[in-house]
């Protein structure tokens, strides 16, 4: 990713929890992977003002508790998080999910392939976007400095 923020994972489900920070090791992401099991957790880790905001935040939508359409609901109506980017990873190929999520300015929406290397590869495109995606300059820390430094880690 572009910088060293955390990224927030709303995932209930441990092996697929298990999958993403696998992935996201072996393409050599180094920010820190928060994961939460729901959408009100998810919540009440965001409104801890000594917890980072993360750069980005990766969500399923069938969640018990406050599911993931639920918590967009929430989050893009608080000015403090809006502007955070969120990418649904589900298995959900459901065309209203897609619908109501990306009215809800999701950045992404992705359909959790099975098969591993796919599923890895399908990360590879999330990350690399992220690194490549310039945000609004009021949200921007160091950003050529720590794309330049995630660039040499990768190398």
């Amino acid at each position: 990713m572009r910088d060293c923020r955390p990224i927030l994972l709303l995932e209930d489900d441990t092996v697929d929890a298990m999958t993403v920070k696998r992935a996201l090791k072996e393409l050599h992401v180094l920010n820190p992977l928060v994961r939460v099991a729901n959408g009100e957790e998810a919540l009440v880790y965001l409104g801890d003002d000594s917890k980072e905001k993360p750069c980005v935040i990766l969500l399923d939508l069938n969640m018990p508790k406050m599911n993931g359409i639920e918590f967009l609901k929430v989050a893009k109506a608080d000015e403090k998080l809006k502007r955070i980017p969120a990418i649904v990873l589900t298995t959900s190929k459901d065309d209203q999910d897609r619908l109501t999520t990306f009215q809800l300015s999701i950045a992404g929406f992705v359909v959790k392939p099975v098969d591993y290397v796919k599923f890895v590869e399908a990360m590879r495109i999330v990350n690399l976007y992220w690194t490549l995606s310039e945000l609004p300059n009021s949200e921007q820390e160091s950003t050529n400095e720590k794309l330049q430094a995630n660039t040499a880690d990768r190398r």
